[in-house]
């Protein structure tokens, strides 16, 4: 059934509130929310990155969202084992034990309780993988993503495998999106109803073998 209720600033506003009342993996107290145009800016801190995460991704559920600004500051714990040096030997220990970050590609330094993650893998899951394995670290208060992506100069995007990845997606209208491709670079144009709608389409593209960059340009249009 196709939604087309329309929301103002102030419901949207109560809303995304609720919502985040509603996160069992959040504590939504110290969280603050405006809205302007749909665009919806949160601020305030919390005690940990999974749960700043989890107040980004509640905003990002609700129909009539176009875009979430991310204010959100993570409290630093003052506890033993929080200092960078030990971040830095437990994210380096987590990577190792991924099954799904090949062996001594990603390397993690930490400054001032963020993390840096650099090096080669070859596929964007992998890149995923990593900043994965070290976000539930205590006393992590961000994460730096800098691993590149490369599968040699011997792999060629296909464009029309993209494009049908796209149509097999049955919550995506595909005559709404369009596919530009330059090399390695591909760029997602068009609309799409929700951002769920919108991660589906990046994460059809970013699957695609060849793919070292994906410039997602879709606007979100409840």
């Amino acid at each position: 059934m196709t939604q087309a209720v329309q929301r103002t600033d102030k419901d949207l506003q109560t809303l995304i509130s609720d919502e985040l009342l509603f996160t069992p993996d959040l504590d939504a107290a110290r969280i603050e929310v405006s809205v302007k145009e749909g665009v919806v800016n949160l601020a305030g801190d919390v005690g940990t990155l999974p749960e700043r995460h989890a107040a980004k991704r509640a905003a990002m559920r609700l129909w009539g969202v176009k875009s979430v600004i991310d204010g959100i500051v993570v409290r630093i714990p003052r506890s033993s084992g929080t200092e960078d040096g030990e971040i830095a030997k437990k994210a380096t220990q987590l990577l190792d034990w991924a099954v799904d970050v090949p062996s001594a590609t990603v390397k993690a330094d930490v400054d001032n309780h963020v993390i840096t993650l650099s090096g080669t893998v070859a596929w964007a899951y992998q890149r995923d993988a990593a900043e994965r394995a070290v976000t539930y670290l205590n006393g992590l208060a961000g994460i730096r993503n800098d691993i590149s992506l490369s599968q040699g100069g011997g792999v060629t995007v296909m464009k029309p495998a993209v494009e049908k990845a796209i149509a097999r997606n049955a919550q995506l209208r595909t005559q709404a999106i369009t596919i530009d491709l330059k090399d390695h670079e591909l760029t997602l144009h068009g609309t799409v109803r929700s951002f769920a709608d919108r991660r589906g389409a990046e994460h059809a593209a970013w699957s695609a073998a060849g793919v070292t960059s994906v410039r997602n340009d879709l606007r979100v249009t409840p």
